[in-house]
């Protein structure tokens, strides 16, 4: 008997973490990166332009060389540029 309740927590585990993994696909597909949005200290990873290569280290408002991740639309209605 106790095997068994072992088992179906495995199992439970094993189905809940296929769960959330298949709901972050979902949300990777429904976001873009949008540059020319973040404010200084609060983009997402490196710029482009090769000024820093860390999130968290742009110096400017705005600078289009560096991104926000964020959902599908809402980039234009910011005034930044969606990554193509």
């Amino acid at each position: 008997m106790k095997n068994s309740l072992g088992r179906q927590a495995l199992i439970a585990a094993a189905l809940a973490g296929l769960a959330t993994a298949g709901a972050g696909v979902a949300q990777a597909d429904d976001t873009v990166n949008c540059y020319g949005v973040a404010k200084a200290g609060q983009n997402d990873c490196s710029s482009k332009t090769g000024v820093h290569d860390c999130a968290g280290q742009a110096k400017v408002d705005h600078d289009k060389g560096d991104f926000k991740t964020m959902p599908k639309g809402s980039c234009e209605k910011l005034g930044g540029t969606p990554e193509k």
